[in-house]
């Protein structure tokens, strides 16, 4: 056991430095985490000696591989008051990023998942590496794509993200880089030079970038682009089981299969997100969206018992309820997107 904190910031050479330090866990986010992250970034807000800041991980098995699903999981079992407290604080530390006026890098080195790419997406530079494996896979838990999946996933081209968002389909930094969810691809031995440079020229990290940047090799995503278009523009998870079905190709027989496996509730929930998103446009109002959904879903039969599935038993079977499409109605819908009293509602730091 240690006691070092599970995240280090300093600063040096005009660079506000982040490392998430929770190596065991993936780096997996909770609360502490969120509240130090927080502080340090409000702390370099005007501070001259920081001209830029770098996100980063100890160690070599991921950057991030999301959110402390047990905590929440063991929360939205009682009355969801720590988890409600988690998400207001990572929706709120998301917000920052989307709004930091200084430039922020991400070193996307590794795994990054759920809660990763919520600390990562908002960045001004997102560096991918050989490492980087990158999915929102949310519908295989019964949760949602949150930390600004509704507002991130739906700027995606085409139809790319509600695939993702859906599927929970992984991506490696080929794919990453060519959609845009991150800027740049350095090979994962060019980031101590990243940082040397960095540390001569702190105001500028994506001319840094660029000037390592290497080949991410071709985007195995590519044919299949106009098929996810295709067969992901519905507005109903129905209709784009009908199109896959109809489609027949070995390709969108195998995204159904996925589709399958996911819990009817989460897909629903889901779809309806990344629609609203795409029409909002304020980051906040997507925050206090996935807010209201997070305190609620959190609470359901697919939650718990797809925690239970993947991550507790790792038995990989959840029995969802319901356990189709059919089962999940619009007024269920309604009333996880409800909102909330005035005074429970979510709100960005003043």
């Amino acid at each position: 056991m240690t006691d070092e904190p599970e995240i280090l910031t300093r600063v040096a050479a005009g660079i506000g430095h982040i490392t998430l330090n929770r190596p065991r866990a993936l780096h997996a986010l909770n609360l502490g985490m969120c509240e130090a992250m927080t502080a340090a970034l409000l702390s370099w807000l005007d501070d001259p000696a920081v001209q830029s800041v770098l996100i980063d991980h100890a160690g070599e098995r991921g950057f991030c591989a999301g959110g402390d699903i047990r905590m929440i999981a063991e929360s939205g079992a009682g009355d969801a008051s720590a988890a409600k407290a988690f998400f207001h604080a990572e929706y709120r530390l998301n917000h920052l990023l989307f709004d930091y006026p200084k430039p922020v890098t991400a070193l996307v080195d590794g795994i990054v998942m759920g809660g990763g790419v919520g600390i990562s997406e908002p960045c001004a530079v997102r560096i991918a590496t050989e490492r980087t494996t990158y999915a929102m896979p949310e519908t295989g838990i019964g949760l949602f794509p949150d930390v600004g999946g509704g507002w991130f996933l739906p700027r995606l081209p085409g139809e790319v993200g509600t695939w993702l968002a859906l599927t929970g389909a992984r991506l490696k930094a080929a794919d990453t880089v060519f959609l845009g969810i991150h800027t740049h691809y350095l090979p994962s031995d060019a980031l101590e030079a990243f940082r040397a440079i960095l540390a001569t020229d702190p105001a500028y990290p994506a001319d840094v970038a660029e000037g390592l940047e290497a080949d991410h090799g071709e985007a195995p995503i590519e044919p299949h682009l106009a098929a996810i278009d295709r067969l992901f523009a519905h507005d109903t998870v129905e209709a784009i089981f009908e199109a896959l079905a109809a489609d027949g190709s070995d390709w969108a027989l195998a995204q159904l299969a996925v589709l399958k496996t996911k819990s009817p509730q989460s897909l629903k929930v889901s779809l309806r997100q990344l629609r609203t998103g795409r029409d909002l446009t304020d980051f906040a109002d997507n925050m206090a969206m996935e807010y209201r959904l997070g305190g609620r879903v959190v609470r359901t039969h697919d939650f718990q018992e797809g925690v239970r599935a993947v991550v507790i038993d790792k038995d990989n079977a959840p029995r969802w309820a319901p356990a189709d499409l059919a089962g999940v109605s619009e007024a269920d819908l309604d009333a996880l997107f409800a909102p909330l009293p005035d005074d429970q509602e979510w709100t960005p730091l003043a």
